[in-house]
């Protein structure tokens, strides 16, 4: 379950990915979109960090990494760093699940990384805030 595409040797297209995430394959596809569109992000297909990971859209502003989104079958799981202060700005906002993972996030500087699976519209929901505030910030 949760699949990831890991096949290095050939690039997917959009189109490929967004198959890849079946039931969440309008989510994947509606968070890129949203991403381009409402914050300018420019898009990029990867394959960052190795064998683990897999193929991902990443999303830069400025030359600055907003996130990485990875395909996976049937979710998809958007990786992203934030401040103390932005986890703080958004936590009460947030349902259980996503304060699942900022509670227990990869500590780094101020602040820490999380890797956040969306398999549903509360967590369609909650990944657009926190990354609202990644944007905005």
């Amino acid at each position: 379950m949760y699949e990831r595409m890991l096949d290095k040797k050939t690039i997917p297209s959009i189109e490929e990915m967004t198959g890849f995430c079946g039931k969440n394959a309008e989510r994947f596809s509606l968070l890129n979109e949203w991403l381009v569109s409402t914050f300018h992000t420019e898009e990029t297909i990867v394959f960052p960090y190795g064998n683990q990971y897999g193929w991902g859209v990443a999303h830069k502003m400025k030359n600055k990494l907003i996130c990485n989104v990875f395909a996976e079958d049937n979710a998809f799981t958007v990786m992203m760093r934030l401040s103390d202060r932005q986890y703080q700005a958004v936590y009460d906002r947030l349902q259980d699940y996503a304060k699942g993972y900022i509670d227990n996030r990869y500590p780094c500087g101020d602040g820490g990384w999380i890797h956040y699976r969306v398999s549903s519209e509360e967590h369609f929901d909650d990944i657009k805030t926190l990354l609202s505030v990644k944007c905005l910030q």
